[in-house]
């Protein structure tokens, strides 16, 4: 009996600690093991709470090694770790957690102003550092800006200013990133440059793929303007696109066609695609096809021809008009015709059409036929066979072709001013950047 009775007498003992073992039939007595007192338990947590920033103001009670919070608290986060540390405390057998959030905007605001305060006592701390830096970044700044504008030595490699230009600027931005990188040293923040250099990577990439045709038609621009395969007034053909080049800027070709009109064509494409420049060799050739009888002396047909061609106006005599047989069909023989012109003196398309006019009216004046396909029928009754014999068409005989009279008077191959004029006035009016040398004869080349 005195047994049972000191150990009803010390479960009720305060502040002390309990060892239960457990039986699975019945809750076996309880015994306290040198338990703290509720006192020394709530000194020990109310220091901890002191020391940490946002748990000053925690009221703290214990009573038979029940923990009780109560009070206010910044945060979900803080009142979660005060919640773990006091049940870390030796001889608590339950937390009580009753603390409150704070929800005024003071409250909230708090912790952010304390934490601009310690940056703002840091920024002055290193105040000269940062001068420090500031002025590195500034000199080289200045000083990649002065280099910037030094590109004599590019030009006299030959390079074209849209070449310069890049190059000029990826010098800038070279002498910028040391004095970048150094400002970062004196302030012992290089960490930053690994994250810099890999959110550049991501974005880069991602530019990349947003702005690929951009990228691709600036450095096509780049390229024309260094090789320079054209320049101003130079008549091309890209594809089934020509006209006579206006400008080049970084981002396309502009072309005047024939008809007037502006054509742009992407720098990427020019650069991926042939290309056909007119007016890089003054001299061109021009030719066109005439079919002829079969019944006729060949070589009668080309020598006159070739004396009509040689008779026109502005066909060169160097190199001289040539005719050869192109083809032989079943009623006409295809001969094609060449000639050549200066373009600087003479219009292509006008002396093309008047070589043809004047081939056609001399083979006219000396009875050249030129005939259109001829199809024979032959035909037999269907009887016992005594039929009609098929009737054999009877070839007349071929006309002597003559001598080529004096050409026409009213030949016109003079070159063409209309689009001239218009080109030239466009040149005029237009502020747009150009990357082209002018050329010496921009009227050259008419297609």
């Amino acid at each position: 009996m005195k047994t049972l009775l000191v150990a009803v007498m010390l479960f009720w003992l305060p502040g002390y600690g309990i060892a239960m073992p457990q039986d699975h039939t019945e809750a076996a007595a309880i015994k306290v093991v040198n338990a703290p007192q509720d006192q020394a338990i709530a000194e020990r947590l109310r220091a901890i709470t002191t020391s940490i920033a946002g748990m000053e103001h925690i009221e703290i009670s214990v009573q038979a090694g029940v923990l009780t919070l109560s009070g206010d608290i910044a945060n979900t986060q803080l009142k979660s770790d005060v919640g773990a540390i006091a049940n870390r405390l030796e001889g608590v057998v339950y937390v009580q957690n009753q603390l409150q959030e704070q929800l005024a905007v003071r409250s909230r605001l708090e912790p952010a102003a304390e934490k601009f305060r310690e940056m703002l006592s840091t920024t002055v701390q290193m105040l000269p550092l940062l001068l420090l830096a500031v002025l590195a970044v500034l000199v080289f700044s200045l000083g990649g800006s002065w280099l910037a504008n030094r590109g004599a030595l590019l030009r006299r490699l030959g390079l074209s200013e849209l070449a310069i230009n890049l190059g000029m600027r990826f010098v800038r931005l070279i002498i910028t990133g040391i004095g970048i990188l150094i400002a970062l040293e004196l302030l012992n923040a290089t960490a930053l440059v690994s994250a810099m250099l890999g959110v550049a990577g991501v974005i880069g990439i991602a530019l990349g793929f947003a702005f690929r045709n951009i990228v691709e038609n600036y450095l096509a621009g780049v390229l024309l303007s260094t090789r320079n395969p054209f320049a101003i007034g130079d008549a091309i053909q890209v594809n089934d696109m020509t006209g006579k080049v206006m400008r080049l800027t970084s981002r396309d070709t502009v072309l005047m066609t024939l008809d007037g009109n502006h054509l742009r064509i992407p720098n990427s494409l020019i650069i991926t695609s042939p290309m056909t420049n007119f007016s890089r060799n003054p001299l061109r050739r021009f030719e066109f096809n005439v079919g002829v009888s079969v019944d006729l002396d060949l070589l009668v047909v080309r020598q006159l021809a070739i004396a009509t061609l040689q008779a026109m106006p502005g066909i060169l005599t160097e190199p001289r008009p040539r005719v050869l047989v192109q083809e032989l069909g079943d009623s006409a023989v295809t001969v094609r015709v060449f000639a050549w012109i200066d373009q600087q003196e003479t219009d292509f398309l006008k002396a093309r059409s008047e070589a043809i006019r004047l081939v056609k009216a001399a083979f006219d004046n000396a009875g050249i036929e030129m005939p259109e396909p001829i199809y024979r029928i032959h035909m037999a009754e269907a009887d016992s066979g005594h039929g009609k014999a098929p009737v054999q068409p009877v070839a007349s005989a071929p006309a002597r072709p003559k001598k080529p009279g004096n050409i026409d008077s009213t030949v016109d191959v003079s070159t063409d001013d209309s689009i001239e004029q218009q080109f030239h006035a466009e040149l005029t009016q237009s502020n747009e950047e150009n990357l082209l040398p002018a050329a010496k004869k921009s009227s050259a080349g008419s297609t």
